[in-house]
């Protein structure tokens, strides 16, 4: 399939619920968003919301912080768990990860006293409830890190209970009952999720297939993705050759159809089954009535930097860890989608205590036209933004560039 950069963008905006009318509404379309991505990422940074709110809030309509805190902790539909980084995905997924939990556990008892404190957490929380580090009776230090970080045999001295909460975790056997800011509650998997899900066979018989599927779900979170060095391939693990052998093998099995993007010389793959989109797309059959919306930092949307510049023209970089003095813009900036287009960014802060959202700088990228409606836009997506963050109030600091 030959299409131009236009249908590229119109193509992954649709199919990610930001363009045209919202086709995600409420809790179920949340939870039908995070099933489509597969997995949306977490940080606990709160500036103007956290990451996986800010990604909701940009594609549901009606979306509060606590409708993604009803999905995780009171649905149990979603859960808390490493994919790409620390990340958010379906219950319904738990099987897959057979494997990785495996590992995980396999991982925990190289370490001297570990297995010893697993069994009194499990005990301590059987009887009591809920625990965080704080709470779970277990002092002193451990050596000891997390299979969540792979590579490399270091360890390191860290609080006990901590260590052996993430240790369980990590393993499957706990689950994160809730949080409070950015600390983490836990309690036994078994008192939520039953036998169907926590024994449930993994659909995947090897890691290969595993591989293969995780591609698929990464294609899918875009929706269009090349077969190239990528940061949205983050939290998968594979060499070059393992990459280009699962693109093979998918590609011969149907799973995913090749498309080629004018003026880009790399192709790009999209699921087979969003085919009849794609078509409708070249077609001119799809709803493209224009939004304004905020992006969150670590939008699916954003994953794969270079080919947001590659197809959008925008370049992108999250300056959260950059020294002040070396930011272009900002230590939590939001870019701006209006339309098909990614037209500048913004940087937005929730003064809660006084229910004000303040709004230090809006940066537009060379050329965009500042239209009467554009304005508007903006101006309603700035109301949403401070609505979502529980502010009466906005505060514009610094005049829009």
């Amino acid at each position: 399939m030959n299409i131009s950069r236009d249908q590229a963008k119109r193509f992954i905006l649709i199919r990610q619920g930001l363009l045209g009318k919202h086709r995600f509404i409420g809790k179920d379309g949340a939870y039908q968003y995070v099933r489509q991505a597969g997995c949306i990422q977490y940080d606990p940074v709160d500036v103007c919301g956290k990451n996986a709110e800010l990604t909701l809030q940009s594609r549901v309509k009606g979306f509060s912080r606590q409708t993604l805190a009803d999905l995780l902790y009171k649905d149990r539909l979603l859960v808390d768990y490493s994919d790409k980084e620390l990340s958010i995905w379906p219950r319904e997924d738990w099987p897959y990860f057979a494997d990785y939990r495996k590992r995980s556990m396999e991982h925990g008892r190289g370490f001297k006293g570990i297995p010893e404190l697993e069994e009194q957490a499990i005990a301590y929380i059987r009887e009591n409830g809920p625990v965080s580090s704080d709470t779970l009776p277990i002092e002193g230090n451990i050596f000891w890190h997390s299979s969540m970080h792979w590579s490399g045999n270091w360890q390191k001295e860290s609080k006990a209970a901590r260590s052996v909460l993430e240790q369980l975790y990590t393993d499957g056997v706990l689950l994160i009952h809730h949080k409070n800011g950015s600390r983490k509650f836990y309690d036994l998997a078994e008192n939520y999720f039953d036998d169907t899900i926590l024994r449930a066979e993994n659909p995947c018989t090897d890691d290969a297939a595993f591989l293969r599927w995780r591609i698929l779900r990464r294609i899918g979170a875009i929706g269009l993705l090349w077969n190239r060095r990528s940061d949205a391939w983050l939290g998968i693990g594979m060499t070059t050759e393992q990459r280009l052998q699962a693109f093979s093998e998918l590609e011969a099995a149907g799973a995913v159809t090749a498309v080629q993007v004018e003026g880009i010389r790399t192709p790009f793959y999209i699921l087979s089954e969003d085919k009849p989109l794609m078509e409708a797309v070249v077609k001119d059959e799809t709803d493209t009535k224009a939004r304004l919306e905020f992006l969150a930092p670590l939008d699916p949307m954003l994953w794969d930097r270079k080919l947001v510049e590659a197809i959008w023209g925008y370049q992108y970089s999250w300056e959260i860890y950059t020294p002040v003095e070396k930011r272009k813009y900002g230590y939590y900036v939001l870019p701006i989608l209006y339309g098909q287009n990614l037209i500048g960014r913004i940087e937005a802060i929730a003064d809660r205590k006084n229910s004000t959202l303040e709004i230090r700088n809006i940066w537009y990228e060379p050329g965009v036209r500042q239209t009467k409606k554009m304005g508007t836009m903006l101006d309603a997506a700035i109301r949403r933004l401070a609505k979502f963050n529980g502010c009466e109030n906005i505060l514009v600091q610094m005049p829009r560039k």
